[in-house]
């Protein structure tokens, strides 16, 4: 193999897709319920996206960052509009766009005179696979292997302000706070309704900066275009991939306030960050999700698909809960389930499990009706025979 052995493949290569349909090699066609892992919000080979891409490649892919960039203004102006943040920092890649909050919360500790900024972070979190995110990640799996860590976090369970506020007490150095919404990797999960605004009062109180890692919630996916939206708060960091840019690789970390100033000419940069063409792309996304009213659209088809779910799922004890927001649903078992994604994909269906044992949806924002039935009709089926079969077996 000339591949780095990185990953466990399925036994499945896809060669076209069109909105939520991907077709592999052998012509058969597949239902995708993950995007790409929450990337192509807009489904496979959008026409817009398509359209976006293929002009902008037909004029100028890169000059670099040591110039203007046109349609990067206009892309921050546009993220900037819609988040009410100040400034936007683009890059390529979730796991930088939060590496480049980490330098503005030390950036920012460096300022107030603190020598050794540290950053609160969850456990169960997921910001990235650089050294940096690595180790701001709560998984202790994504840990192994790759130690030393990178110092200056400290870890605190997920959806507990009591905790935030014991290791702002014990950490003098603590000058912000990096969480997820809805955490992704962790098993979708969705803290108390009032949370993430306690969390906000915390930080102003305590004049710590409120990092808000959106990478997975943001555009759209939870049926606001950055989750943080639905309880009526601001953040002082946010940062955004994945759908940003329907598969073209780009990453944004947006900053308001003190936050915003924290990062200098020279102090931070990006070869690829911000180029023409992916600035295109995303262009083309917002745009697209403006019109399409895509947004909307997220929190329908959820509520939808989570109903569709219940139904086809009734009367399984294997089923421990189902939660999300939006088109970002996890289905919870009693036991892990690692084998339902082949199950999945033998019937034509692409999921994923997360955590062990929480099936993870993350399904185009274009999803029709129909196909969010289809879903749960085969989803169910497939649980019923692994839980049937796991039953047997014990």
């Amino acid at each position: 193999m000339s591949l780095m052995p990185t990953y466990n493949r399925l036994p499945v290569t896809f060669v076209k897709g069109e909105g939520a349909w991907l077709w592999d090699d052998n012509g058969r066609r597949y239902l995708d319920a993950l995007a790409g892992i929450a990337v192509c919000g807009l489904g496979h080979a959008h026409p817009a996206v398509a359209a976006a891409i293929t002009a902008q490649a037909n004029e100028l892919l890169h000059t670099s960052n040591l110039y203007r960039v046109e349609k990067q203004q206009a892309l921050a102006d546009a993220l900037i509009s819609l988040s009410g943040m100040d400034t936007a920092f683009f890059c390529n890649s979730g796991a930088e766009a939060n590496e480049a909050a980490i330098k503005i919360a030390r950036a920012h500790g460096h300022f107030k005179g603190i020598e050794k900024p540290e950053i609160v972070v969850a456990d169960q979190s997921f910001h990235g696979r650089t050294l940096a995110t690595l180790s701001a990640t709560g998984n202790a799996k994504v840990h192994a292997g790759f130690e030393p860590l990178v110092e200056g976090f400290v870890r605190v369970p997920f959806d507990d302000l009591a905790a935030i506020e014991r290791a702002a007490d014990e950490h003098s150095s603590v000058v912000a706070v990096l969480v997820e919404p809805i955490q992704g990797e962790g098993g979708i999960l969705v803290p108390a309704k009032n949370y993430l605004s306690a969390l906000r009062a915390t930080c102003d109180r305590r004049q710590l900066l409120l990092m808000l890692d959106e990478v997975q919630t943001g555009m759209g996916r939870t049926g606001a275009w950055f989750a943080h939206q639905h309880y009526g708060i601001a953040a002082d960091v946010m940062t955004l991939a994945k759908a940003l840019g329907n598969g073209v690789p780009i990453g944004a970390c947006l900053a308001r306030s003190e936050a915003a100033a924290a990062l200098k000419p020279g102090t931070h940069g990006s070869t690829f960050g911000g180029n023409p063409l992916a600035c295109a792309a995303a262009l083309a996304v917002v745009d697209t999700m403006r019109q399409e009213k895509l947004v909307e659209r997220a929190d329908e088809a959820g509520a939808r698909l989570v109903s569709s779910l219940e139904r086809a799922l009734s009367g399984q004890n294997c089923v421990v809960e189902i939660r999300g927001r939006g088109l970002m649903i996890g289905i919870e078992l009693n036991c892990p389930c690692g084998e339902l994604v082949e199950m999945a994909l033998e019937s034509g269906l692409l999921i994923n499990v997360t955590a062990g044992r929480v099936v993870r949806l993350l399904p185009p924002l274009v999803i029709s009706d129909q196909q969010i039935d289809e879903i749960a009709t085969i989803l169910g089926n497939c649980i019923k025979t692994w839980s049937a079969g796991a039953a047997s077996a014990s």
